[in-house]
């Protein structure tokens, strides 16, 4: 990946959480159980499974994200003005990132701990994903005042593999596009029209 500005990426990244935002609000949360419930096949997730697959993330990367920005902040370091993400980092965001047609790089296999449960609440998962999604717009606004590079968050696969606060971000925020288009997919599926956004 080359080199960016700092504060241009984390703006970037901020619009698009506000887009996910604003989806959430309009169009996921406005359909009856039956749609966000609707499996499209057997061993596939439902749309409100998917959601809850990455609240799973949400309830590990953000609690370790303010952690590292945090004590970034107590420390007053200097934050960086550019970035450029590791080769790693690149890598797990590129393998999450759906392409600009809509498609999906790669199927994985999701790890224990974040598989859904058969039939999550609808209402529950909607509330927390908002929420979650509201946590990390402000992380990204708080995360221009310190080095994005050099701060490092471990992964949820071994605390010996670090990314950077940068990449962290960058990967998450693919992982929920990932999965907010097959929760889309999910739902056009289903034999029940969707509601419009509103």
């Amino acid at each position: 990946m080359s080199t960016v500005k700092s504060n241009e990426l984390l703006q970037e990244l901020r619009k698009q959480v506000v887009a996910l935002q604003y989806k959430t609000t309009h169009y996921l949360g406005i359909q009856p159980a039956a749609i966000l419930q609707h499996v499209p096949a057997p061993c596939k997730w439902s749309a409100v499974q998917c959601l809850e697959h990455l609240n799973t993330y949400g309830r590990y990367y953000l609690p370790a994200l303010e952690q590292v920005i945090a004590t970034a902040e107590k420390s007053n370091s200097r934050s960086e003005t550019t970035f450029k993400s590791s080769w790693l980092g690149a890598y797990f965001t590129r393998l999450m990132q759906p392409t600009e047609n809509g498609q999906l790089r790669s199927r994985m296999k999701s790890p224990k701990g974040h598989i859904p449960a058969v039939k999550p609440e609808e209402t529950t998962v909607l509330n927390e994903f908002g929420q979650q999604l509201e946590q990390l717009e402000n992380l990204l606004s708080r995360a221009g005042k310190i080095n994005i590079r050099n701060n490092k968050v471990a992964t949820s696969l071994s605390r010996f593999i670090k990314l950077s606060v940068g990449d962290t971000f960058g990967f998450l925020i693919a992982h929920i596009h990932r999965h907010v288009l097959q929760a889309e997919r999910a739902m056009a599926d289903s034999p029940h029209p969707a509601l419009k956004a509103v």
